[in-house]
């Protein structure tokens, strides 16, 4: 079996960082595409970023300039750093991976919040 964990949420003031990482675990025999969404209270999920095993990357326009997601393919481990944060962005964020046999998994989420 495989899973991915979040971690790294929390509280934050407006104008903050926060950094957070997905790590796949079990047998990973290899990881396409990672990606973060989010779901604030009330609202649909969306996607906030991408990137290939490649290195290419996506971004929604929300976050372009103040977010950057990365990836170490020999961790299979996901990141998604966060700046200049601001109460918009408060949401649960979810970490998907596109895993080679496995196919698409999700995490668990994990809570961001911006507020002072």
């Amino acid at each position: 079996q495989v899973q991915l964990v979040e971690s790294g949420g929390g509280l934050v003031q407006p104008g903050g960082s926060l950094r957070l990482s997905c790590a796949a675990s079990g047998n990973i025999f290899g990881i396409n595409v990672m990606a973060w969404y989010r779901q604030a209270s009330g609202k649909q999920r969306e996607l906030v970023a991408a990137i290939t095993s490649g290195g290419q990357t996506n971004y929604a326009d929300s976050v372009k300039g103040r977010f950057t997601i990365s990836r170490d393919n020999a961790k299979n481990t996901g990141y998604l750093q966060m700046n200049s944060l601001k109460p918009e962005d408060t949401a649960v964020y979810y970490c998907n991976a596109d895993l080679i046999y496995w196919g698409s998994r999700w995490g668990q989420g994990t809570q961001v919040t911006v507020s002072s």
